[in-house]
């Protein structure tokens, strides 16, 4: 049974794991963990209790900036990250604080999620020269891109 509920302090050993395999240059342990607490609305999404996906998203004033975002690569290509994103959006039209723009960055190169971050209304606002390294040793542009909430 696929589940999407709120990723929490016990999840995060496991959460890290999947962040491990998803990227090439994964987070160090320290910023996953840093990554917690009021100001975030992370998400993680399980079948049969397993964790498949996640999301990190922190929340500062009016807006919401999306950091992180994996899916198992044997659960890709079945619209997990779209569900994941869409139940994030929806969490975050419901909040109080009244969000009014989702932020995120994306590897130039990572054309699934271009992809998927187009199909959902995200717009590429700008470009961040040499943001990413790589594991070649260079760095990659990041695509800037923002979704506004409907209020």
């Amino acid at each position: 049974m696929k589940t999407i509920s709120i990723l929490n302090e016990n999840d995060l050993a496991e959460a890290y794991e999947l962040e491990r395999l998803c990227y090439p240059i994964p987070w160090s342990k320290e910023t996953f963990f840093s990554n917690q607490g009021e100001r975030y609305l992370n998400l993680k999404i399980t079948i049969d209790n397993k964790i498949v996906g996640f999301c990190i998203c922190q929340q500062v004033a009016d807006e919401a900036s999306l950091f992180n975002i994996a899916i198992h690569p044997k659960y890709r290509n079945q619209g997990l990250a779209k569900t994941l994103l869409n139940q994030l959006i929806n969490d975050l039209m419901a909040m109080p604080s009244k969000i009014s723009t989702i932020w995120l960055e994306v590897r130039k190169s990572n054309s699934p999620a271009l992809e998927l971050y187009h199909s959902i209304g995200f717009n590429q606002i700008t470009i961040r020269k040499n943001y990413y390294p790589t594991t070649d040793g260079n760095k990659e542009d990041a695509i800037i891109m923002a979704y506004t909430l409907a209020l």
